[in-house]
């Protein structure tokens, strides 16, 4: 299997690639290791919690926590850890994710699969319904809490903010690996 952190982070015009780490549904968090080259557990979600849409990350970018930049895709369909998609940017949920030692921003990126026909029509997360993100909003703060971590949700921008943070944490990973 391929270094999953280094495949290119874009697939096209405003197309960004999507490493699917945690399956819709799933109840543990996987994570990709690159010195295994496969996924490991994270860890394990509280009863009655699944992620509610894939899980994943952007390759060649890293955010400010060191990681690669974290994204969601919104669809219908469940898929399988491993699977790199192509996906449209709808925006960005800025965050700051705060423990006992320090505070990092850990902003995720919101998208849709490229083809996705019912998701089509979305272009913008001003597109989702309000009960969407507030539901998006409470399973990032129940799974943060999980690892002693406060998250305080800084707002929802669309996808020209999203891609300027794409755009900078791909230069940040081309300087620091």
């Amino acid at each position: 299997m391929p270094n999953l952190f280094k495949l290119p982070t874009w697939g096209g015009d405003d197309i960004v690639h999507v490493v699917v780490e945690t399956s819709r549904g799933a109840r543990a968090k996987l994570s990709y290791d690159p010195k295994l080259k496969t996924f490991v557990l994270s860890k394990s979600l509280m009863l009655g919690l699944s992620y509610p849409y894939d899980w994943g990350f952007i390759p060649s970018t890293r955010a400010e926590d060191g990681d690669p930049l974290d994204a969601i895709v919104i669809h219908d369909a469940a898929t399988c850890p491993g699977l790199v998609m192509r996906c449209k940017i709808l925006g960005v949920l800025q965050t700051l994710q705060q423990t006992k030692h320090d505070r990092i921003r850990n902003d995720r990126v919101i998208t849709v699969p490229e083809d996705s026909h019912r998701e089509r029509e979305l272009h913008d997360v001003q597109g989702l319904l309000p009960e969407v993100k507030q539901e998006l909003e409470k399973f990032f703060a129940a799974t943060d809490e999980l690892q002693a971590k406060t998250l305080k949700f800084l707002g929802w921008q669309g996808p020209k903010k999203a891609k300027k943070l794409v755009h900078m944490c791909e230069k940040l990973f081309k300087t620091k690996g």
